[in-house]
């Protein structure tokens, strides 16, 4: 996460944006949940179109 988006702007992203292929949660909700994190992150790969270097 801090590589893609920098710290600040993950901690944000983590906290804040819902994700549809979360089931419309946010990661930190997913992760809370139990959502594996290899999951968590290939779900943010998706949405933010993460560069295939970062996955």
């Amino acid at each position: 996460m801090n590589q893609q988006f920098g710290e600040v702007y993950a901690q944000s992203v983590a906290k804040d944006y819902v994700i549809a292929e979360l089931g419309g949660r946010t990661i930190e909700q997913a992760l809370a949940d139990g959502e594996d994190a290899k999951t968590v992150w290939e779900a943010v790969c998706a949405t933010f179109d993460v560069p295939q270097r970062l996955h």
